[in-house]
């Protein structure tokens, strides 16, 4: 048995946290992958897992190592892209993180159309609100919706994101509606609390194009914008939103929008990537294919699914997938 069998099986108990989910997800038993690790510790001498009934954990010389071997394995990989790529061909396994968000709606079409499209690539697809940091935590590329600002990300803008000040018209004909962002402090708000600055919604004045930030509050907080717009739809409170999560809501009349001529364009959708030497043939290609995809969205729907229908624009985010 090679090196790089055992590394692959250590890295994918540790990847997967534990011995149980790795076999499920590698298809190998749970005793064989358990073999490779005790023969990888045996041929270094030292123990690289800690194990117990319930859990496993790293011991000093199995977090140095597990650094090191997922560096290894992944120029590696790379290695074995270059050589597929001068053949043409681009296969293998993609990670992806995007954010619940993106997946639950109609822009997640996107990545079921490009597993149809590219039968020989195979895409793992982690939908979770929270940041997750690329390189630690072994994923490809994010999909990330967000004012870009990370240097040491490498990124391409996939399309241009709307943002919205919305409430219900039942809340409007109630509390009154803002003139100027400084006065929505004064009303209630729905507040996501996946936004970096949750309770610090940023405006742009239209005329000397400053930045406005306003402290918000309110009694409803989640970690959803679908969480968030069924709250505003219930009328508790003015909701800071992508566009495309409230477009049918504002088509309906079900959400109106407020402060639209302080609204500013600067968030987008982003395809994230570490830096790395060589960029695998697969990821080239899935990003190439979820540009040209929004392009096409972009043309049919007159920008429908990204913007705001109307004369409305887009707050600034931090939102990140």
């Amino acid at each position: 048995m090679d090196t790089l069998t055992r590394m692959r099986a250590f890295i994918a108990v540790i990847e997967n946290e534990g011995f149980s989910a790795a076999a499920r997800k590698t298809g190998r038993s749970k005793a064989l992958l358990s073999k490779y690790v005790r023969e990888l510790e045996d041929e270094l001498g030292v123990l690289l897992i800690n194990r117990t009934t319930r859990q496993i954990a790293l011991t000093a010389a199995g977090e140095v190592y597990v650094r090191r071997a997922g560096a290894i394995l992944a120029d590696l990989e790379s290695l074995n892209e270059e050589a597929r790529e001068a053949t043409g061909e681009a296969k293998g396994r993609i990670r992806v993180s995007a954010a619940r968000t993106f997946g639950d709606a109609q822009l997640g079409h996107s990545l079921v159309d490009f597993a149809k499209a590219f039968p020989d690539i195979s895409i793992d697809i982690h939908l979770d609100d929270n940041f997750v940091n690329l390189v630690e935590e072994g994923f490809d590329v994010a999909i990330r919706m967000t004012r870009l600002n990370d240097s040491a990300m490498i990124a391409r803008r996939l399309a241009s994101l709307d943002f919205a000040i919305v409430a219900s018209p039942e809340l409007l004909a109630r509390v009154g509606r803002p003139a100027h962002p400084s006065e929505i402090v004064d009303f209630p708000a729905v507040i996501d609390s996946n936004s970096r600055m949750f309770s610090v919604w940023m405006f742009k004045d239209p005329e000397s194009g400053e930045q406005i930030s306003v402290n918000v509050s309110g009694q409803f907080t989640a970690n959803s914008p679908v969480t968030v717009r069924a709250a505003a739809l219930a009328g508790l409170g003015f909701a800071l939103s992508p566009s495309f999560v409230v477009r049918e809501d504002l088509e309906a009349g079900r959400l109106v929008t407020v402060l639209d001529e302080y609204m500013s364009s600067e968030a987008g959708i982003y395809a994230v990537f570490p830096h790395r030497r060589h960029l695998p043939a697969r990821v080239r290609v899935f990003v190439d294919f979820l540009a040209e995809w929004f392009k096409k969205c972009n043309r049919r729907s007159g920008d429908a699914d990204l913007h705001k229908p109307g004369n409305s624009g887009a707050a600034r985010s931090d939102r990140v997938a």
